[in-house]
């Protein structure tokens, strides 16, 4: 029995006992179902229809619900970032994801891998009512009526509990005394109210077909019949069809070949006598005549002939195909990498080695990488610490040093030094006693005179002791620019002018 019959029978029951009957049972219908949220969550707390569990005060929770919802403006708080409708991945590269309402950046927070971010969620019991806002880069809370609301738009209820799906039927027509209806005409035009979102949503259409956002699809053309000697002065080329080649052209009619011509294009009788003395190749083909109508025309003689002429000119024509390149200038241009490709680049000194006071012309690095050797024109040798910078050695040999290099056996420090006419083979002194005193043995030179193979005194190097800076000084008889060892390090090899090349043993 509906609620209008029930209160047409019994005068007792009001309007507001039928209200109250419908929201028990739209309360009672939010107890069915599947629940939204986690098992634990849904025992722990009340269910979501169930309004009815009172605070200290004796007041219900719903009521306290339905005191916090408001409708003004002032309740609701605008988001935190102010970039409008941006793309979000335009920040992807930036510290910050927006502004604020100040203008100040919003910096983005420090994500928590996948395990330290489940360890969290497992942790925290109301895990499963938290929402990321990518916008915001925060997450958000739901409160229990924002759960209740979800609820019961998973089961296709209205979103609000106190909404009546099923009003009551009000008849706004007066029947008393009427037997039929006022009238059975439709309704006029002029009572369409037109809808404005329908309005908007045709002028958002138009704008994208016009910017180019929608676009339709063509109906695919057939190939139809073509003209297959057609003149292509105007068109684009035959994509459809295979080495398309035009046809020679053809000499447009003129005046001579009017049946009409105007008297001086026909000749003579004389000049016709005259046609007839000269060569076959340089008489003229066609004699102009004139004809009263075109009736009066007969069958041109030359016709067959011509047209087999014609046919020849088509088959036996030479033609070539001439391929022409469009090369855009800007594409030749070579594309410059981004910026995320050349990462990582330096942006700032790191370290710097201070000591020099001229030009540095040459550096070389220990096997090792704890250690630099460079030379400059200011005639010093100097060695380096990589990590902190420090000048362990120094050198002064009076001359600009042309090159500097580091012996590669690891545990042999030595360094050869080109200035000038010479070249030094120095001590460092790095490394143990051991290895000290195997490089003092290598560094010590016989005082008598080396010779070559064939007998004679080698006389383009000599090798003397070098006292002052503790090594070996291998004087030549030109400049030498460069110095090179042998990947052993048992040989280097010295560069001079006029292309002499010297290979000397360090034995």
């Amino acid at each position: 029995m509906s609620p209008t019959k029930q209160n047409e029978e019994d005068p007792h029951v009001s309007d507001s006992d039928t209200d109250s009957t419908y929201e028990d049972s739209s309360a009672a219908d939010d107890d069915d179902g599947d629940s939204f949220g986690s098992p634990s969550e849904s025992e722990s707390e009340p269910a979501a229809g169930d309004d009815s569990e009172p605070d200290e005060h004796g007041e219900s929770d719903s009521s306290g619900l339905h005191q916090e919802e408001s409708d003004s403006s002032e309740d609701e708080v605008a988001p935190r970032n102010t970039v409008g409708d941006v793309p979000l991945h335009w920040y992807d590269d930036e510290p910050h994801i927006g502004y604020d309402i100040k203008g100040k950046k919003i910096k983005k927070k420090d994500k928590l891998d996948k395990l330290g971010s489940f360890l969290a969620n497992v942790d925290d019991s109301k895990n499963w009512r938290k929402v990321y806002d990518e916008y915001n880069d925060e997450e958000v809370e739901l409160t229990k009526d924002e759960v209740k609301l979800v609820r019961r738009l998973l089961k296709n209820r209205a979103p609000h509990a106190d909404f009546n799906p099923y009003p009551d039927y009000v008849d706004w027509f007066k029947w008393d005394g009427a037997k039929h209806p006022l009238s059975n005409a439709p309704e006029p035009k002029r009572r369409f109210i037109p809808s404005k979102w329908e309005a908007k949503k045709v002028v958002q259409y138009v704008r994208a077909i016009r910017k180019g956002l929608i676009t339709f699809d063509k109906p695919k053309e057939e190939d139809g019949p073509y003209l297959l000697w057609e003149d292509d002065s105007g068109l684009t080329e035959k994509s459809n069809h295979l080495a398309y080649i035009p046809a020679p052209k053809q000499k447009l009619p003129g005046n001579e070949e009017s049946y009409n011509p105007p008297l001086e294009y026909i000749p003579t009788q004389e000049e016709i006598n005259s046609y007839q003395l000269m060569y076959e190749e340089d008489r003229p083909k066609f004699i102009p005549k004139r004809f009263t109508s075109m009736r009066s025309i007969p069958a041109y003689e030359n016709a067959m002939k011509d047209c087999f002429e014609r046919c020849l000119d088509l088959y036996l024509c030479p033609r070539v195909r001439k391929k022409r390149l469009n090369i855009d200038p800007e594409s030749l241009k070579p594309k410059l990498p981004s910026r995320k490709e050349l990462k990582p680049y330096p942006t700032s000194c790191y370290i710097e080695y201070k000591g020099h006071e001229d030009a540095v012309t040459s550096i070389s690095v220990e096997p090792s990488g704890q250690w630099i050797a460079s030379g400059s024109s200011d005639g010093t040798v100097r060695i380096w610490e990589v990590e902190t910078g420090r000048c362990l050695r120094r050198w002064d040999v009076g001359e600009a040093v042309n090159c500097v290099a580091w012996n590669p056996q690891p545990d042999v420090h030595i360094l050869a030094v080109s200035l000038g006419q010479d070249v030094l083979i120095l001590n460092t002194h790095l490394g143990d006693d051991e290895e000290q005193k195997k490089i003092k043995e290598l560094l010590s030179v016989d005082t008598s005179t080396p010779s070559d193979d064939s007998g004679n005194s080698a006389t383009s190097v000599r090798w003397l002791q070098d006292d002052k800076h503790g090594g070996i000084k291998l004087k030549f008889f030109k400049t030498v620019t460069a110095v090179e060892w042998h990947r052993k390090g048992d040989y280097f090899s010295t560069v001079m002018p006029a292309d002499i090349l010297f290979e000397c043993c360090l034995s």
